[in-house]
């Protein structure tokens, strides 16, 4: 994952922070995979434990309305970061998939 060369601001990782935990939990299930790949994120991108707390509060409205206006380096990034989230348990369940598709629709990635 290259995130480690895009700086994203503090509403753009509210936002991110946001589809990671909605990539989490769409299947229904939280892996061990997804934690880990959650902590090593932490790190890269610079966030804690309390942050998520603060992304849950906003909808997915206001995430795709913050990410839509980032550039396509960040959308990029975005779409790394999504898709390691989605393999980090070792599959790709359909519903993860389906929520990735509206998101990359959503901000201008088809």
């Amino acid at each position: 994952m290259e995130t480690q060369t895009v700086h994203f601001i503090m509403a753009e990782k509210l936002a991110i922070v946001h589809l990671v935990d909605s990539v989490i939990l769409v299947d229904g299930r939280v892996h061990n995979g997804e934690i880990c790949a959650l902590t090593q994120l932490m790190k890269i991108i610079d966030f804690d434990s309390n942050f998520i707390v603060q992304a849950r509060n906003i909808n997915i409205d206001q995430a795709l309305m913050l990410l839509v206006k980032m550039s396509d380096e960040k959308k990029s990034t975005l779409k790394s970061i999504l898709e390691m989230i989605a393999i980090s348990d070792g599959f790709v369940h359909e519903k993860e998939t389906d929520l990735m598709a509206r998101v990359f629709k959503s901000i201008g990635m088809d």
